[in-house]
């Protein structure tokens, strides 16, 4: 008699990287013939974590104590920076079948087979359809690890030094995933501007963004989040020119203050971002431009913050993620002084937050009237245009399809 199949769950936490990992560990489940299911009927929960933040940390062990309550016999395994940086404490949670350090997560569901009761499969990767994990898109890790030292970032040591795919094994990637139904393919890393680096063959994120840029099929390429050092000219113009990039961008400011940035040892100033981005929204004044804010750094002064709102004003961003600090043991800005009092540190995040939303209904009153393309989302009354506008329609249409809306 056959077994039935191993019903799993993957919870997935932090940024596009992460989502673009669970969705490879999906598809080395469902190809050994396990089946998607909620975590409180799955067998087995993987659980892919993010630690930039005490916050994800704590959300982390909420999230398996729940589970596991919800669903006693579950299997755990948990794995991402979380698991890398404080294995121990994973292992402290209730039902841990294993911890795996983002080093092994890439062949986590081969090397576990066994143990989990999957067969094992030699040469497996299918990729999986739109809609897997509820996601109509598919976002691609072209690349992982960083070797930047900003000095409150930890994720240098969860993930290691900057290591690229390369660009062949990248284009069959692609090319698997538009056979298998996707439209639209978010391209990510961890600091995906350094893509290519450490190939020594000439490869660039340019070179990368150039293929896409001339890829045949209809397909749309999204680009993650890039450092502003890392988004040239010569990227911008491929972005302007293609149809098949959308025009969207991700460029982390962090501060407004040059003095607070030195502190983070980000590589540029608040006014070498705000020409990179004006110019941006000279050429493509319907792109959206997203950024990442970080407020109570360790010595940040009421005027120093004061220049983040003046800098954030002036700018045409679409919208803001807001960070309060968060200590990282490990990290070179935990052991600076100057540490920002709770309160002043909440206040300055819902000032900066409302600015963003601001900034975000500036923005799409500014596409009113206008016709973008969208690719249908969820159940089919709603898209999502290339400018990163979720809208709803009128009319349903089928998931994963593209329509042109008319914003009103």
């Amino acid at each position: 008699m056959t077994p039935d199949p191993i019903k799993y769950s993957i919870i997935t936490f932090g940024c596009r990287v992460n989502q673009a990992d669970s969705l490879a560990i999906a598809r080395d489940l469902h190809a050994r013939g396990a089946v998607e299911s909620s975590p409180q009927d799955a067998e087995l929960v993987v659980v892919n974590t993010c630690s930039v933040t005490a916050a994800a940390d704590q959300g982390v062990r909420q999230t398996v104590r729940r589970v596991v309550r919800d669903n006693p016999r579950v299997r755990v395994i948990v794995t991402g920076c979380y698991a890398t940086r404080r294995p121990d404490e994973i292992r402290e949670l209730p039902n841990i079948l294993h911890v795996v350090s983002n080093d092994e997560k890439d062949d986590l569901v081969a090397r576990l087979a066994t143990e989990i009761g999957l067969p094992r499969l030699e040469g497996c990767g299918e990729t999986l359809s739109p809609g897997t994990a509820g996601r109509t898109a598919l976002t691609l890790r072209v690349q992982t690890g960083c070797d930047e030292t900003c000095s409150y970032c930890i994720i240098p040591t969860t993930r290691g030094k900057g290591r690229s795919r390369p660009l062949a094994a990248v284009i069959q990637q692609i090319e698997d995933a538009v056979v298998s139904g996707y439209r639209e393919i978010a391209i990510a890393g961890v600091h995906l501007g350094s893509y290519g680096r450490d190939l020594n063959d000439g490869t660039s994120l340019a070179s990368l963004v150039c293929v896409l840029a001339q890829w045949d099929a209809d397909v749309l390429f999204r680009i993650s989040s890039l450092e502003p050092m890392d988004c040239t000219s010569e990227i911008v113009d491929l972005i302007s020119s293609s149809p098949r990039l959308a025009p969207h961008f991700h460029l982390p400011l962090q501060h407004g203050s040059d003095e607070m940035l030195r502190a983070m040892r980000r590589p540029y100033s608040a006014s070498a971002y705000v020409r990179l981005v004006s110019s941006i929204h000279a050429r493509l004044p319907h792109a959206s431009i997203g950024s990442d804010l970080i407020v109570g750094f360790p010595g940040e002064s009421s005027e120093q913050f004061a220049e983040t709102e003046s800098v954030l004003r002036d700018l045409p961003l679409t919208h803001l993620h807001v960070f309060p600090y968060s200590d990282r043991p490990g990290t070179d800005a935990s052991l600076l002084g100057g540490r920002v009092e709770g309160a002043v540190v909440r206040d300055r995040g819902r000032r900066i937050r409302d600015i963003g939303h601001q900034m975000a209904a500036r923005f799409r009153e500014s596409q009113r009237g206008t016709t973008r393309r969208a690719l249908t989302v969820d159940d089919g009354w709603s898209a999502v245009t290339d400018n990163y506008l979720k809208v709803k329609l009128e009319q349903r249409h089928s998931r994963n399809e593209w329509v042109d809306v008319r914003i009103d």
